[in-house]
């Protein structure tokens, strides 16, 4: 299943056409200007502090004290988002190789090709050891030398999740003594527990998208298209300083689909429209929907709002420390068949999970989902949206951002009160 990122990426390579382009607006990762739209908006994001390298040597550190205790001698990544969050090193990934080795003891050492190395050096921010390659040789070489140099106790080497396939293979040729595992609970050991750092990048984040909704709102105008729409969304978030990550404008029939259709038409009088759209800061991510009504709700628009509405509150309150992530989602679903929607992910009704982590990446690991044994613990962060959709109809969704506390649960955003107030407010702190 893509993702909305995925989703976007293959859109924009041209894999899904032009018509799946036209259910997001998206842009490159960059800081760039804000139209003249929203020059009234200030930026607020200007205080924020990138992650230090202290920081990322403290996650190494932590990282291979689990990889010690697993019986772990090294975890391979490619570039992604965990390469940035352990070295900080942003780079690309294509057919030839570049690497991040994490050894269970000593020194981190990257491989690249021989062309690479000088820009791999300068987007290193700790480190020294690259090992090069050139066109005709075998990189896979380069990775089992320096995990030989290392002189790890054990023989079991850990992928990274996103590791390609290829990758997998070529070490495993090159290193046939050595036995290979997923590095996901290593990995999840330090991502899915976020700092008071983060959480503070995060909750700007969420900041960003929540204000840059109240500028939408208030801009809203019958004959707007879903493009309109979502070019007012991202413009206000670059004026607010965030990073445009996606935005999506669901208007009418199509708000019942949780990623959108392919049918267009301009706002009117009546309409749903379903907005889902996140914003990023330092490296770390918000994602949140609101849904509004064009003009005066019916009663079943209102009726099936307030119902989200209170199954946000049902999976906030549901979710307390120690409690399996999984529970909150059975909370949520049988209150909703309770009310004949369902059963269990059938619509009309709730289609997807109720939440999804979030953090570096818009979705992480673990997920408030049907089966999921994971307790929350501190640090831990969600989404909160559990939607109602009757397809033909309409859909209402409502989507905030949550994280866990020794004292427990505290919400990025509040959600919105009620339909007629439907922005919401910036969570206590």
């Amino acid at each position: 299943m893509l993702d909305k990122r995925d989703f976007l990426k293959l859109a924009a390579g041209g894999a899904l056409g032009a018509t799946a382009m036209s259910f997001y607006s998206s842009e490159k990762k960059t800081q760039s200007q804000p139209s003249s739209q929203a020059n009234a908006l200030n930026n607020i994001a200007k205080d924020m502090t990138p992650i230090s390298v202290e920081e990322r040597k403290a996650r190494v550190l932590k990282l291979q004290d689990f990889m010690q205790k697993a019986g772990i001698g090294a975890v391979i990544i490619e570039p992604g988002s965990s390469m940035v969050y352990f070295s900080g090193v942003r780079w690309w990934r294509s057919e030839r190789l570049t690497a991040l080795i994490i050894p269970a003891e000593g020194e981190i050492g990257f491989v690249t090709p021989y062309f690479e190395e000088p820009s791999v050096r300068e987007s290193m921010t700790f480190g020294d050891d690259v090992r090069t390659w050139h066109e005709h040789e075998n990189p896979f070489t380069q990775v089992a030398n320096i995990i030989k140099d290392r002189k790890v106790k054990h023989t079991t080497i850990a992928f990274e999740d996103t590791v390609r396939f290829f990758v997998q293979n070529g070490v495993n040729t090159a290193l046939p003594s050595y036995t290979t595992v997923s590095a996901r609970a290593a990995i999840l050991s330090c991502r899915m527990y976020k700092s008071a750092h983060e959480i503070t990048l995060m909750r700007k984040a969420n900041e960003i998208t929540l204000t840059a909704y109240e500028y939408v709102h208030k801009n809203l105008k019958i004959g707007m298209t879903r493009g309109d729409i979502s070019g007012l969304m991202a413009s206000a978030q670059r004026a607010l300083g965030g990073t445009h990550l996606f935005g999506m404008a669901l208007i009418g029939e199509s708000s019942a689909y949780p990623h959108g259709s392919g049918k267009t038409k301009p706002l009117e009088e009546g309409d749903v429209l379903l907005m889902d759209s996140g914003a990023e800061v330092l490296d770390y991510e918000s994602d949140i929907s609101r849904t509004f009504i064009i003009g005066e709700p019916t009663k079943r628009q209102r009726t099936i709002w307030e119902t989200v509405r209170k199954g946000q509150q049902i999976a906030f309150d549901t979710a307390t420390l120690g409690t399996e992530t999984g529970a909150v989602d059975d909370a949520v679903r049988a209150y909703y068949e309770s009310l004949g929607f369902g059963p269990g992910y059938a619509t009309p009704g709730l289609s997807h999970r109720t939440g999804h982590g979030i953090g570096m990446d818009g979705h992480e690991m673990v997920n408030f989902v049907h089966g999921e044994a994971t307790p929350l613990a501190p640090g831990m962060c969600f989404s909160n949206e559990p939607g109602i959709y009757i397809y033909g109809e309409f859909g209402i969704r409502l989507e905030d951002c949550m994280y866990m506390t020794e004292g427990g649960m505290r919400w990025f955003t509040e959600p919105p009160a009620s339909l007629d107030n439907p922005i919401g407010s910036m969570g206590a702190l």
